[in-house]
């Protein structure tokens, strides 16, 4: 009965919610970063400033 009153009502372990907040604070959950290249994330917006400033120039010069 101790174990049900850790648990809120939507059934969320919050021990493990704790545990979860705990790694992401010092960095060592990878859960969503191992997903995510991050040198082509770089690289898309760096082109994506580029397209901006470009589109920007060719308004000032209209």
């Amino acid at each position: 009965m101790q174990n049900n009153q850790q648990q809120n009502a939507s059934k969320t372990n919050a021990q493990k919610v704790k545990k979860q907040n705990q790694q992401s604070a010092q960095g060592q959950n990878y859960e969503f970063a191992s997903e995510t290249d991050a040198q082509q994330v770089r690289q898309q917006n760096q082109q994506s400033s580029q397209r901006k400033q470009q589109a920007k120039g060719q308004q000032q010069q209209q």
